[in-house]
């Protein structure tokens, strides 16, 4: 395991994380994720990935439990909570970025987790019923409480994380540290384009979700949809559109020529998307998902083979893509 700066922060993450998105408090109860947790530690990773969205909070719950059972030094591990969507409820006081939610927010989370501060606290979209100005003075507020350390967003766009940017400057606070946006080798925009000015004029982190997909670059949609897939779980059904879509269907023909090429150099698909997801030098971190022991094992040992991607096994990733984003524009 290699550790990365998250941007141009002195906090140095592992370039595999875990996360608890779809999994915990759904399908992984609290011996599962104690289980799963202490193999990712245990393996080096060091940064674990929660929101107050999952499942209303009960994610947090249970992975707070699983940190309470292994009792790590605390400054051996870094975790992380988002807020928006809301926890506790989705009353207009309970959901959003005004200084009281995220406050609130923030407070909720600590007791779910059982810490006495987050390392990380994303914005988990942008809301655009507060004023910006509003979201970075309660996010400063926290980080001179003590109670997060770093503060960052979730599928903001290049223009609002620059106006946060900008207030936080002229305002003396401080200004977002990452950004969690969707990247993998059908997500690319964000990543590759419309974030490459931040990287070297704010510094900014990303710590990606969703480095297979939701699952299509696993190749197990191939040939249809299992029982037992996420995408027929309650509340998932956007994912069954995006992958019935024709849009969908055509990724699915470009995964199977991935997963000839990953057969080719004596790999599983799933192992060639996230190395390819962990070969950007702008991703600080890649956001793991397991269901299963197992496949946080699997997962892991794609790492082993990091030399594979050599620039010729680039070049034919991208040929059968064939969807590199353009570079962002530049102005005489």
């Amino acid at each position: 395991m290699e550790y990365r700066r998250l941007g141009k922060a002195g906090l140095k993450v592992s370039e595999f994380s875990f996360g608890a998105w779809v999994t915990f408090g759904k399908q992984v109860g609290e011996d599962d994720a104690e289980s799963i947790m202490g193999y990712a530690y245990d393996n080096g990773i060091n940064f674990f990935d929660n929101a107050e969205g999952y499942e209303q909070g009960n994610a947090e719950r249970v992975m707070g439990e699983a940190l309470k059972a292994h009792n790590w030094a605390r400054d051996s591990y870094a975790v992380s909570s988002k807020v928006f969507f809301g926890g506790n409820g989705k009353g207009p006081m309970q959901v959003g970025l005004s200084a009281k939610h995220i406050t609130d927010g923030c407070n909720d989370a600590l007791k779910r987790f059982q810490l006495d501060y987050l390392d990380l606290y994303f914005c988990h979209r942008p809301d655009l019923d507060t004023p910006i100005e509003e979201t970075v003075r309660a996010m400063h507020n926290l980080v001179t409480q003590g109670k997060i350390i770093y503060w960052g967003t979730s599928e903001w766009t290049s223009q609002q994380l620059t106006e946060a940017f900008a207030f936080a400057r002229q305002n003396n606070m401080t200004p977002p540290t990452m950004e969690q946006p969707e990247y993998n080798m059908f997500r690319r925009e964000k990543v590759e384009s419309e974030f490459v000015p931040l990287y070297d004029l704010f510094g900014l982190g990303t710590t990606i979700w969703s480095p297979l997909a939701s699952g299509i670059l696993t190749g197990k949609y191939n040939d249809g949809i299992p029982e037992d897939s996420r995408m027929n779980l309650p509340g998932y059904e956007w994912l069954k559109a995006r992958l019935t879509s024709d849009k969908g269907k055509a990724e699915l023909a470009k995964v199977k020529e991935l997963a000839a090429l990953a057969g080719d150099l004596g790999l599983p698909l799933h192992h060639l998307a996230l190395l390819w997801c962990n070969a950007n030098p702008n991703v600080s971190t890649v956001i793991l998902g397991a269901s299963k022991l197992a496949q946080l094992k699997d997962n892991l040992t794609a790492l082993d083979h990091k030399s594979k991607l050599t620039p010729e096994v680039m070049d034919k990733i991208e040929a059968i893509l064939d969807n590199k984003p353009e570079g962002p524009r530049r102005y005489p």
